[in-house]
């Protein structure tokens, strides 16, 4: 990949991914993020933590970003008020600073965060890349977790933009296949 691009992990907080009710997978999640952050680090991409108002009182214990891939001195981190990690925040500023014109995107949970995240970012003029194995959710009343992930990787690959004078679009790609 391109050097302008960066890596965004969205609420990957301790009180959401192994609080009550653990996300879908949650050690193969903590491990393709951690592969991603490895690969981001050894070539100096840059690494943007996303942390969620809502998922505990802020500053608890749940609130923090899990403590198997927490930022490190030089990662950027964050706060959303909502949905949308660009809504409210100051994501936009901080990618345009940075020259970032493509995002690979992991995190949760995926049928919210993760969905409003990419199609924002397509609609703003970025690639996208999501890793198919590096998000997760839970169970819903209609959909087990693993029907929530498989459709959104198909579902988000249809969403592209044109609006910037270029195509853009969210691919879906496998942590193997990731390549900073």
């Amino acid at each position: 990949m391109s050097t302008n691009t960066a890596l965004l992990i969205i609420d990957v907080q301790t009180g959401l991914v192994d609080g009550t009710k653990p996300v879908h997978k949650m050690p193969e999640l903590l491990a393709n993020i951690n592969t991603l952050i490895a690969q981001a680090r050894s070539t100096k991409t840059p690494i943007i933590y996303i942390q969620d108002n809502d998922v505990d009182e802020i500053g608890s214990p749940g609130w923090q970003i899990h403590e198997a891939i927490a930022p490190k001195e030089g990662d950027l981190v964050i706060r959303k008020p909502e949905t949308d990690a660009f809504y409210g925040t100051s994501l936009q500023e901080d990618l345009i600073a940075r020259d970032i014109k493509h995002l690979v995107v992991s995190g949760c949970k995926t049928e919210y965060c993760i969905d409003a995240t990419c199609r924002r970012a397509t609609n703003l003029g970025y690639n996208v890349t999501l890793v198919g194995d590096a998000h997760s959710t839970t169970d819903n009343e209609i959909l087990a977790a693993e029907q929530i992930i498989a459709y959104h990787n198909h579902l988000l690959e249809s969403v592209w933009s044109d609006e910037h004078g270029e195509a853009v679009g969210v691919y879906v790609k496998r942590t193997g296949e990731i390549e900073f």
